[in-house]
This record gives C-alpha cells, sequence and structure tokens, in this order.
C-alpha cells in the first residue's frame, strides 16, 4: 500500500538538497500583481465507501472579483530522481531573472489561426516556455506550419526554444488538419492487444507531430476506462484492465520517444473512473488508497519505472488521499505520491487550470500558487491571454514575498531545461512537409488492427 501520510520528515530532509536561486526580479510588467491567497478547501461531496465520482459535486466557492487569500503553504518536494549535476544548466539558470525563470513554467494557448500581438508578447516579453495549439487553432496544414513557424520566430530574442504542444490521441482527440491520414483510437488498438501495434501507433503520431512542427505530444492515455458512464475518457482509453493498459501505454510513450517527440503520459493518478467532465466541474473519487493502488495507479507507476519524461496531473479530487485539494494542486499527490512513493523525477504538468473543475472552486492566481508548492513544474493555461497575465503575475508576487521559495522555481526550471536539451528542441521552421509516405504507412497499419 502506498503511503500518503504528510511526509514531513521527508521534506526537511531534502530540502537542503534544493537548489539555491540567485537571481533577483525586476518589477512585473503586467502592473500590481494580484496579492496571493488559497480558496477555502473544497468539500468531498462524495458517497461512502468506494466507486466513483459522486452524485452530488463539491460546492464552489465563490470567486472573488480579485485574490484576496494567500494560497496554503504547503510544502514543496524535491523528487529524489532530482539532479542537479548538469553544470551547464546550473550555470543557465543562476544567468537567468526569476521573470524568464516563472515565464519556462508557463505553456499556453493562443487565439485564431495566425499570430496575434498577444501571443506575441506572451513569448517575446513575457518568455514563456510553451505553447499548446488546438483545434480551432488549425484550419488546414499550410495555414498551421505558417503559424507555427512563427509562433518560433517571436522566440527568436530568447536563448531557450518553446514547447511546441498538442493533443494529437487519435481518435476523437485528434488536432491535425484534414491533411493527415486519421488515426483511431486507444481502444481500436487495444481491441487488437498488440503491444508492436502501440509501438507503432506511437512511432506515427511522433511522424505526425513533428512533421508539423510541434515536439510535445500530450499522449498517450494511461486512465483505464473502468467507469461505463465516464464521459470524458471512454475510447481514449486503451481499455478495462491496467495490465492492458500499462504494457500498451508504455509501448506507445516509447514510440513516441524513439522518434524524438515527447511523450506526456496522462491523466495522473487515474481518470478512468469518474462520472463527472473535468472540463466542466471538478470530479471526486472516493475510492480507498488501497483500491487505487491496485488499478488506477498502475500504468503510471509501469511507466514511471520504464523512464516517462513528463506527466499531466488532473483536477480530480480524492478525498482518501487529500481531502482538500485536487491532485493537480495537492502537496500529497503530487510531491508525495508522484515524487516520493513512485520516485517520478521528471517534468510534472497540470492539466488546464482554466477549465472548469478548477476555475469554479479556486481563483486563478490561488491555484497556480498551490500548484507549485504542490511540486508541478509547467502551468497550462489554455484559454485566454489575461489568463496567463494573472498567473505570471502570482507567481512573481509569491516568489518576492517569500511564500515560495526562489529555489523551488529553480527545481522546476532545471527540470524543464533538462528536458528540452534531452530532446534536442529547437526553433528552426519547418517547410509544409510531403505527407504521401506518412500516410501510406497510417493506412497500412490501420488494416493490420482490421485483422
Amino acid at each position: 500500500m502506498i503511503n500518503t501520510g504528510r511526509y514531513t520528515s521527508i521534506i526537511t530532509a531534502i530540502t537542503l538538497m534544493l537548489l539555491t536561486g540567485c537571481s533577483t526580479g525586476n518589477s512585473a510588467a503586467d502592473g500590481p500583481p494580484p496579492s496571493q491567497a488559497s480558496a477555502a478547501p473544497v468539500s468531498p461531496g462524495a458517497a461512502a465507501g468506494g466507486g466513483s465520482a459522486p452524485a452530488k459535486s463539491p460546492t464552489p466557492q465563490p470567486a472573488a472579483p480579485e485574490p484576496s487569500v494567500t494560497p496554503s503553504a504547503a510544502p514543496s518536494l524535491s523528487p529524489p530522481a532530482y539532479d542537479s549535476g548538469n553544470d551547464n544548466l546550473v550555470t543557465q539558470i543562476a544567468g537567468m531573472t526569476l521573470e524568464q525563470k516563472i515565464g519556462q513554467m508557463l505553456l499556453a494557448g493562443i487565439d485564431g489561426t495566425r499570430l496575434d500581438s498577444e501571443a506575441k508578447r506572451m513569448i517575446a516579453e513575457d518568455e514563456i516556455g510553451g505553447i499548446i495549439l488546438y483545434k480551432d487553432n488549425i484550419s488546414s496544414l499550410k495555414s498551421m506550419i505558417s503559424l507555427i513557424n512563427a509562433l518560433k520566430q517571436s522566440n527568436s530574442a530568447n536563448k531557450v526554444p518553446l514547447f511546441m504542444s498538442v493533443d494529437q490521441e487519435g481518435g476523437k482527440v485528434s488536432r491535425m488538419p484534414e491533411e493527415y491520414a486519421a488515426i483511431p483510437a486507444n481502444s481500436k488498438v487495444g481491441a487488437v492487444n498488440k503491444t508492436e501495434s502501440a509501438a507503432e501507433m506511437g512511432s506515427l503520431l511522433a511522424r505526425e507531430v513533428l512533421s508539423s512542427g510541434f515536439n510535445m505530444n500530450f499522449a498517450p492515455v494511461l486512465d483505464i476506462n473502468s467507469n461505463p458512464d465516464n464521459p470524458v475518457i471512454g475510447e481514449r482509453s486503451f481499455g478495462n484492465n491496467a495490465e492492458l493498459v500499462s504494457r500498451l501505454g508504455i509501448a506507445e510513450m516509447k514510440g513516441l520517444a524513439s522518434e524524438g517527440a515527447i511523450p506526456v503520459i496522462k491523466h495522473f493518478p487515474g481518470h478512468g473512473d469518474t462520472s463527472v467532465d473535468s472540463h466542466l466541474e471538478l470530479p471526486v473519487v472516493n475510492k480507498s488508497v488501497a483500491g487505487l493502488a491496485k488499478l488506477e495507479w498502475l500504468p503510471f507507476q509501469a511507466a514511471v519505472k520504464e523512464g516517462a519524461d513528463a506527466v499531466m496531473v488532473a483536477h480530480i479530487l480524492y478525498p482518501q488521499l487529500d481531502p482538500d485539494k485536487p491532485a493537480s494542486l495537492s502537496a500529497e499527490i503530487i510531491g508525495g505520491l508522484l515524487r516520493e512513493q513512485m520516485g517520478f523525477g521528471g517534468v510534472v504538468i497540470t492539466d488546464d487550470l482554466t477549465m472548469g473543475a478548477i476555475t469554479d472552486h479556486y481563483t486563478l492566481p490561488a491555484a497556480a500558487v498551490d500548484t507549485v508548492l504542490a511540486g508541478s513544474d509547467i502551468l497550462l493555461i489554455a484559454h485566454e491571454y489575461s489568463n496567463e497575465r494573472k498567473v505570471r503575475a502570482a507567481l512573481l508576487e509569491s516568489v518576492r514575498s517569500g511564500v515560495i521559495p526562489e529555489s523551488r522555481i529553480d527545481e522546476s526550471v532545471y527540470r524543464i531545461l533538462a528536458l528540452k536539451e534531452k530532446y534536442k528542441l529547437t526553433d528552426k521552421p519547418v517547410a509544409v512537409p510531403d505527407l504521401t509516405e506518412l500516410n501510406s504507412d497510417i493506412k497500412a497499419w490501420r488494416k493490420t488492427l482490421a485483422k
């Protein structure tokens, strides 16, 4: 059984290993940042006993017009695998301003299909670490390539290349334009139950995203489809048992990485047994620690052992792990379970912080500070430029006021830069690709799934 205690003795011991930051921040360009504060604890509202999300959602806390309370001083944990032995990265971080370091921790969405002034500002001035594109940003192959190249060009004055990320899972979660041959959902691959098919799927997904200038893919999905009433996972899962999902998910993960695309496993610690869509409201899973350890956690634990580079954490409340905060804001779950117990030393990315599961219960600045204190490295802010400004301002003010130690920021930036270095990211433009061979390979692979 996984121990989900408060880890206070561990915190004391490993805090000494944190990388000490040495830069001082300048004034925020966005004007006076909001004062930090934590939202009131969210009531679990779950039915007693095992099972999944409750009939009644947690009672939303009213959002203040301006955040007026400070995030809880949750401890931050360094993972056992955290290694500051790369002197070049240590030196690089030492030469960065606080603004530059916090910028690396932000991954933002943009509006429209062309580079606009606000997107350019986020990249050139705020020096954000990455961009995510959605279906609304993509109209055709040529338009998509033009947009991605323009985004990268906006980063030309910055020393650190961008994460260019996308959700390209296959099936209904496919962002590529119609010029690409369709890749079916994970459930189709799960039904065939061949490890080599999942590995080939990962390779094909990587070739898709890399051909268009992306370098990070939010896949594979490692959620187990254990709840038939789940409105958000379904066919996105390989199946309803841990062995199948673990084996095929890891094969897809390795297929993506083998081609040079960064895979991000999701949605830790498991979104399969929910009956609420976290885009709209906060799901609650009232399972015991023992129950979760026997099912939901197994694919993630296996992927971590197999060298997962990045993990996306879900907005789900697990009352028996942390009765107050969803996984994405929880030091118990990120710092304790994922970092300490599972030994994950890679990059932790939040699910989109502008989803209803968060915004209906927390102010965005408060949630941003809580998730950094919990151990997250990258904060995904998918919608509205003003939200990126709020999060950036909140993190800057929290470091300057001592709520977040700058050493905690340095720790995340080290992991981010190490991941970008590992995959040799650049902001070089890409040409409009000839998709003849790739589409032929996708169609040939699809035929193997029908046998």
